[in-house]
């Protein structure tokens, strides 16, 4: 047979019409297969060098982003008179607070306050109403936080009351004149207000409290626009002054350090003496670290 007779049908290699033995046509039809195979790897590897552009430039974009939040943190922290020294005077009043909240194996009660240990949601106020009445009453309610985290950073070492359960408390059976004096939040202003009027009380005044630090600075703690140094205590008045009732006594702003959690400055008692002499008081909600001579404390906490 003849090399003419053993060639195959024509076939076309780059828009060309060729002959091609056999062999030779299955060699061809090999190299263009290889060729879109390398035609697609090629295109791949084009797009993840494409994509590890993209990358490098997201991830230098944080870290600026990152070093320009670090830059604004510190200016921040300077402005707001923060340095080392700060932190160190801060470390030391928190290392107080604790040691004041927990250590009671030396404690020692006054000789003539009166505690009494227990849940006032279940204390007889009924019966206890019957013994005596107060010309003063004094209460810091563990008030509902807005959030169950809004401590960022508070630790809270006490159970919280929903506002129901404060305001269902039998206080108008416990005085019929006098005053009454309550502790609030800044968010729980407007509800105070109301349990005032619903125990029949009318607002004449309120006190505040600047939180100093050891060294006689102002203490500023948490707060969610702005950082709070004071709490306000309100003062409500219900029928005719009490017997030997005083006026224009003190001042309403009371300067003093902070001490341990919840413990509230000792001046406000002395104002609440002055204000009244030899009265009848009544604290609710009490601690062992506000018990006082002739004073009626009662709280789950003593």
């Amino acid at each position: 047979m003849s090399k003419n007779e053993t060639l195959s049908s024509p076939i076309v290699v780059d828009d060309e019409t060729c002959f091609a033995y056999p062999f030779e046509e299955c060699t061809t039809n090999h190299s263009s297969d290889n060729l879109s195979k390398d035609s697609s790897l090629d295109t791949r590897l084009i797009a993840l060098l494409e994509r590890e552009t993209e990358l490098k430039l997201q991830i230098d974009e944080l870290i600026e982003e990152i070093t320009n939040l670090e830059t604004i943190t510190k200016n921040r922290s300077r402005s707001n008179g923060f340095n080392e020294e700060d932190k160190e005077t801060k470390k030391n009043e928190l290392k107080k607070e604790i040691a004041e909240e927990i250590c009671w194996e030396d404690f020692e009660a006054p000789e003539w306050c009166v505690p009494i240990k227990a849940d006032v949601l279940t204390f007889e106020w009924d019966e206890f109403a019957k013994e005596c009445q107060f010309d003063v009453i004094l209460m810091d309610p563990p008030w509902q936080l807005a959030t169950h985290a809004p401590t960022r950073g508070v630790a809270i070492a006490y159970q919280q009351l929903p506002d129901v359960c404060i305001e269902e408390l039998p206080i108008p059976k416990l005085q019929k004149n006098g005053f009454l004096f309550i502790w609030v939040i800044n968010n729980k202003y407007t509800k105070a207000f109301e349990m005032m009027k619903k125990w029949g009380y009318t607002y004449c005044d309120d006190i505040t409290w600047v939180k100093q630090t050891v060294n006689r600075r102002m203490a500023k703690g948490h707060g969610f626009y702005l950082q709070h140094a004071k709490e306000t205590c309100l003062m409500g008045r219900k029928g005719v002054d009490p017997p030997g009732c005083n006026h224009s006594i003190s001042s309403d702003v009371i300067f003093s350090e902070r001490r341990g959690q919840s413990q509230k400055p000792e001046e406000l008692y002395e104002m609440i003496e002055e204000l009244v002499p030899d009265g009848n008081y009544l604290e609710i909600f009490g601690r062992k670290n506000n018990l006082r001579d002739y004073w009626v404390t009662i709280g789950n906490e003593l």
